[in-house]
């Protein structure tokens, strides 16, 4: 599978992957906004560690 453009909001990814809507979750266990996009979290992931 390829890796998810960058640009992809969460709610999308998680439809196209058919995942319940509110399974990626922010550090603090709390669900990430659905317009969020996936190049966010990835920056923020690259920030902690």
């Amino acid at each position: 599978m390829r890796k998810t453009r960058s640009d992809c909001r969460v709610r999308t990814f998680e439809e196209k992957h058919g995942l319940p809507f509110g399974t990626i979750r922010n550090k603090d266990g709390r669900k990430t906004r659905s317009d969020k996009k996936i190049g966010t979290i990835r920056k923020e992931a690259r920030k902690r560690k």
